[in-house]
């Protein structure tokens, strides 16, 4: 017990970098995956075709590559130069938001055409058509796909630690390797498994809440 909390103030400090990475990327790629959705729903075919090709950039290349690839590539092909901390935090929106585009592209594609037919015919503009029929439907159905994708982001925010990032991760490998234990492993999985736990207690509360759409 001793050895338990004589590390676990580190550990913690990763927390904190886990934190805000998953934060800052759903802040990011939940609006940003649904301007894609709507992209893609788009008459214009030069738009349609660029946000395909993005989603199946994103989503056919492994994330750990994308990191490695914006925190490095970039860096060499002298494109742009990110810190560490930007480089992970736009790299996961860009890849979470391709996700998300996919999760909305499908909920729009439920509402069909007589809820817009009925929202023009009573007044409704193409604006409040969309905030106050279209999305509160599409809202309560892709929830439990975007739950998913929300365990899945606190688990993929442990591969920061490839560009050197203190995260709950590298804290656990550092002290791993220093002191020959599994201890700091252990303790990792017992966080990580506490806010995947924390995340899918959140996600079905909001669901329940959502219930009222029905």
């Amino acid at each position: 017990m001793d050895y338990i909390w004589n590390i676990l103030p580190s550990l913690l400090d990763g927390l904190k970098m886990t934190f805000g990475v998953f934060g800052l990327t759903l802040l990011g790629a939940l609006p940003l995956g649904m301007v894609v959705a709507a992209a893609l729903r788009s008459d214009l075919d030069v738009l349609r075709g660029i946000m395909n090709v993005y989603i199946w950039i994103m989503r056919g290349t492994p994330l750990l590559l994308q990191i490695v690839f914006v925190y490095y590539g970039l860096s060499l092909a002298q494109i742009a130069t990110f810190p560490r901390f930007e480089a992970a935090v736009v790299t996961f929106i860009l890849n979470y938001a391709a996700y998300f585009a996919e999760i909305f592209r499908g909920g729009f594609q439920g509402i069909s055409q007589g809820q817009y037919d009925g929202a023009k015919v009573l007044g409704f503009s193409p604006f409040q058509t969309f905030k106050l029929i279209i999305l509160p439907q599409v809202t309560k159905a892709v929830m439990p796909a975007i739950g998913n994708e929300v365990v899945n982001l606190v688990k993929d925010s442990s591969l920061v630690y490839v560009i050197g990032l203190g995260d709950l991760m590298r804290a656990g490998n550092i002290a791993a390797a220093r002191d020959v234990t599994l201890i700091p492993y252990i303790l990792v999985g017992i966080l990580y498994l506490g806010l995947t736990a924390v995340a899918t207690i959140v996600m079905r509360q909001i669901e329940h809440r959502l219930n009222y759409y029905r």
